[in-house]
């Protein structure tokens, strides 16, 4: 679900890819996954060998993808990609594996979205680098083996308990993305502001951090709109007044909860009385995707203490009802 409007000043995916961190240097946050990465990819390299097979898992947003390219650069290598849902029959598998050349790192992003058909074409791919592919209808159908180069494998998920314990088990070095501290988020806008030539104040991208979802790609978002507001109606600097008129506008409040988190909290107290009620009836009742509030809203907003998630459903907590101005007794 795309949260944010977006300009026609420059397509978003340019703008993307020129702030997208090309190196472990480069990267913000995620310490520890990072370090531990850095001594992989260094130890691959001594070996001579292709990086063990990578999952990352974690909400959306934190830089899986943006990991899997720098990953691709550490290694020297070219980064191939593509997405479990993309990948629907075992043609389709065999047309990106036998693409791959020696070293390629292949990023399959939502692979928890991939047939488990599919899942178990790529186990001896994983493992030894060979393509078992059945082809022929039935009573002609034989089994063809292709040898295939080394390559590591990044799969990405927002459901890591969505992935099959023998898929999971096939991957040398899991790790888990979390979200991010305002101060490094703080890091990412400044950086942001610089390589788009932007001018930020402290104060406005300290705004900008506390309202960015602890996510990197909200934070470069919210900075892209905001951008524009301190083009059209500022002096083109952006100053914490640009920064809080903007994302008033937007709806973005000081938690940095949006029209979409206000929707479900609204529901989830004044039309089921706080809960407990299922996630799907709360969907039915906003009009939005379960999938949409299982991977973008609930996470945050459990993280932030505003609803619990119980065997009944889900709960509102009193920070849901402070934030909302709603007490208990105004529901009966």
């Amino acid at each position: 679900m795309e949260r944010i409007i977006t300009s026609d000043e420059m397509p978003e995916d340019i703008v993307d890819d020129t702030i997208r961190p090309q190196s472990l240097n480069e990267y913000v946050g995620q310490s520890e996954v990072k370090e531990n990465i850095r001594i992989f990819i260094e130890a691959a390299k001594m070996r001579e060998e292709p990086l063990d097979h990578v999952l990352l898992y974690g909400p959306p947003g934190l830089g899986k993808t943006t990991l899997a390219h720098i990953i691709a650069n550490e290694m020297g290598t070219t980064l191939k990609t593509s997405s479990g849902p993309a990948i629907e029959k075992s043609g389709d598998l065999a047309a990106v594996l036998s693409n791959l050349e020696p070293g390629d790192v292949l990023f399959i992003d939502e692979i928890h979205r991939m047939p488990k058909f599919i899942e178990e074409i790529l186990y001896p791919a994983m493992e030894d680098f060979e393509l078992d592919i059945v082809v022929g209808g039935e009573g002609s159908s034989r089994s063809i083996k292709i040898d295939l180069p080394p390559f590591t494998l990044v799969g990405a998920t927002t459901r890591a308990g969505d992935i099959s314990a023998p898929l999971r088990d096939r991957f040398g070095i899991v790790s888990k993305l979390n979200y991010y501290s305002e101060e490094e988020l703080k890091g990412i806008i400044k950086r942001t502001s610089h390589v788009l030539e932007m001018e930020i104040t402290d104060e406005a991208a300290e705004e900008l951090a506390k309202r960015s979802r602890k996510t990197p790609r909200i934070a470069n978002r919210l900075f892209k709109r905001v951008r524009d507001f301190a083009l059209v109606i500022g002096d083109g600097i952006i100053d914490k007044d640009i920064t809080k008129e903007a994302l008033n506008r937007l709806k973005v409040d000081k938690y940095g909860l949006d029209q979409v988190d206000m929707e479900y909290l609204s529901a989830l107290i004044n039309k089921f009385n706080g809960g407990p009620v299922g996630v799907e009836t709360i969907a039915s009742a906003i009009g939005e995707e379960v999938s949409t509030l299982e991977d973008v809203v609930e996470p945050y907003l459990m993280q932030e203490g505003f609803i619990k998630r119980t065997p009944r459903g889900r709960v509102a907590t009193d920070k849901a009802y402070e934030h909302l101005s709603v007490t208990e007794d105004r529901l009966f």
